[in-house]
C-alpha cells in the first residue's frame, strides 16, 4: 500500500503543478484581455453633458444585466455645443452630469451613435462604454430652475467664452459665475 500512496502523492503533485500552470495562464490571459479592451481617453475627443434621463434596470438571477432608457444632453464638438435626445442600453447605470461635468465621448456612427465612457462605481480608474442612439437638435439645452430650456448654439458658445468653459480642453468649471437665487438660470442665458 505504501507504493500506492507514493504514486498518488506524486500524481497529486503533478496535478497541482498542472493546475497552477493553468491558473497562471488564465490570469495572464485575463490581464491581457483587460488591457486590450482598456479605453484610451485620447480616443474620446468629444464631451457629453447629460441633463436628464430615465431608466429601466433588467436583472438576470438578481444581478444587474443591463439598463435602458432615454434622455437629453448636450454634445461639445469642435468648441460648439449642440443638444440631442437619445436612447441607450448599457451594462452600467447612466447618471446625470453633476454641475458642469461631462463624459468622454466619440462618434461611433456620425449623427447616429455616440459612445461615451462611464466611470465604473467602486473602481475610479475603470470605465465602461455605453452607446447612445442620438437625435441631434439645432439648439443647445440649459437648465433653468427645475426644467430644461433651449437656446441657439451661438448664444451658448458666447456664454462659454464669457465664462471660460471649454470641456473639450479641460476647462470644466465656468469662472465668474455669481451665485444664482433659487429657481434662476444655472447655465447659459439669452
Amino acid at each position: 500500500m505504501a507504493p500506492l500512496r507514493a504514486s498518488i502523492s506524486i500524481q497529486g503533485d503533478s496535478m497541482r503543478i498542472s493546475f497552477s500552470k493553468r491558473a497562471v495562464a488564465f490570469a495572464v490571459s485575463a490581464l491581457l484581455s483587460t488591457l486590450a479592451f482598456a479605453h484610451n481617453p485620447a480616443d474620446y475627443p468629444l464631451r457629453v453633458h447629460i441633463f436628464e434621463h430615465n431608466s429601466h434596470s433588467h436583472y438576470y438571477h438578481r444581478v444587474l444585466d443591463w439598463v435602458d432608457g432615454e434622455g437629453r444632453a448636450n454634445l461639445f464638438e469642435n468648441g460648439m455645443p449642440l443638444g440631442f435626445d437619445y436612447s441607450y442600453r448599457c451594462s452600467e447605470r447612466l447618471r446625470n452630469s453633476a454641475g458642469f461635468e461631462t463624459y468622454l465621448a466619440k462618434w461611433k456612427k456620425r449623427n447616429e451613435t455616440l459612445e461615451i465612457l462611464l466611470p465604473k462605481l467602486g473602481n475610479a480608474s475603470a470605465t465602461v462604454s455605453c452607446d447612445l442612439k442620438v437625435d441631434m437638435k439645432d439648439f443647445a439645452y440649459f437648465r433653468q430652475g427645475n426644467g430644461l430650456q433651449t437656446e441657439s448654439p451661438a448664444a451658448y458658445k458666447e456664454w462659454m467664452e464669457k465664462h471660460q468653459y471649454d470641456p473639450e480642453h479641460g476647462k470644466n468649471d465656468p469662472v465668474g459665475l455669481a451665485p444664482e437665487p433659487a429657481g434662476a438660470a444655472t447655465g447659459p442665458t439669452q
